[in-house]
């Protein structure tokens, strides 16, 4: 797309010399549009937003009070929405962690496709320009979104991001107020499967950071309850359920069926008792599980949800069944039969956990602008 197609939204607080710079290189560059939004600085920095708002191709929007980054990235796209027919749509950051040539090649990688696009930095231990913090803060979460939503993305956090006009309700209807908007819209980029792709950028920290309005305690906390929000909702409806099985199957390996010789099914050896007790306690506990995650934790209101859930149910539970009865088969001590069944439901949890979100419960489709 071309730079003259494309907005760049710029939300600022208390900004230096550094904003209005990285403003008149993005003219330059030929952007259609720059687009600020004070979110609430005082009175001492009102000089850098009146310089800019003087500027042809320029447009400066204020919050009264200061909102967060969330609610002035919101802002900026009711307002591009509203008042101009640009078809891109590219955020950045006030500090100069952007550089123009970083932000015209997100440009130059948007097209009408929906898809969101993200200024990627280099976070290996290869590059020095990362402080120690950044990187580890950086790679924790990119690890913990790959294991609960499925996608590899090497930098969560990057404020540099792009994508066409056509998703601007969507990303109007994203919540959050403050820095945990981005991180909800990654997550909602993932449960809507709005396609997401890193594009490598220049990796820039000024005096390691120190300019950021990041609270690394305050909003970390926020990244993370969203991050972890649905997971944990999952991991409560699963203990109460596993309590159930637990129970269950306590009382029929261990008085139900304790004197039952192990049994061989096609040549294979199998435990009996593991093999028959198995399944009785999922379907007692499968019940309570589904209702606690569709009302509870998904929140869906899917009419499919019941049969995918008998389905997923079904092939977990052969799964399970026939592993713990395999390798039950091969344990002497009675105090080991619950450790060994704990350790594949945990592999199967979340294994579960992922296909339910993708498939029995599905987020909800968000309508786009036309």
């Amino acid at each position: 797309m071309r730079p003259q197609e494309c907005c760049v939204l710029i939300p600022s607080l208390s900004p230096d010399e550094r904003l209005p710079a990285y403003v008149k290189e993005l003219l330059a560059a030929e952007f259609g549009l720059i687009l600020v939004v004070d979110d609430g600085s005082s009175a001492e920095y009102q000089k850098f937003f009146d310089e800019i708002a003087g500027w042809e191709r320029c447009h400066v929007l204020h919050h009264e009070v200061n909102r967060g980054k969330g609610a002035a990235l919101r802002t900026g796209f009711a307002y591009l929405k509203e008042h101009t027919h640009l078809q891109g749509m590219i955020t950045a950051d006030s500090d100069g962690q952007h550089t123009v040539p970083d932000t015209l090649k997100l440009a130059a990688e948007l097209s009408d496709k929906e898809e969101l696009l993200l200024g990627s930095r280099d976070f290996s231990k290869n590059n020095p320009n990362v402080p120690p913090k950044s990187r580890f803060g950086n790679r924790m979460t990119s690890a913990v979104f790959r294991v609960l939503y499925g996608h590899w993305l090497p930098d969560t956090q990057t404020g540099l991001r792009a994508f066409p006009r056509t998703l601007t309700d969507f990303m109007l209807s994203v919540s959050g107020d403050r820095f945990e908007y981005e991180m909800n819209m990654l997550i909602q980029c993932a449960g809507q499967k709005i396609p997401m792709r890193a594009v490598t950028i220049e990796t820039i920290y000024h005096e390691e950071n120190k300019g950021t309005h990041f609270h690394p305690i305050r909003d970390s906390w926020r990244i993370y309850k969203l991050l972890l929000g649905t997971f944990l909702r999952y991991s409560a409806a699963s203990i109460i359920s596993f309590l159930v099985d637990y129970a269950v199957l306590w009382v029929m390996m261990f008085y139900v069926f304790k004197d039952r010789p192990d049994i061989t099914l096609l040549g294979i050896p199998f435990s009996f008792k593991a093999l028959v007790a198995t399944p009785i306690a999922r379907v007692c506990s499968a019940p309570l599980n589904f209702l606690l995650n569709k009302s509870f934790v998904f929140q869906s209101h899917s009419s499919g949800a019941v049969v995918r859930y008998i389905v997923l149910a079904v092939c977990s539970l052969v799964v399970t069944t026939f592993l713990f009865g395999f390798l039950d088969h091969f344990v002497t001590i009675n105090a080991l039969h619950i450790p060994l069944k704990i350790i594949i439901d945990i592999l199967m949890y979340i294994v579960n956990f992922r296909i339910q979100k993708a498939w029995v419960f599905p987020a909800q489709k968000a309508e786009k602008t036309n």
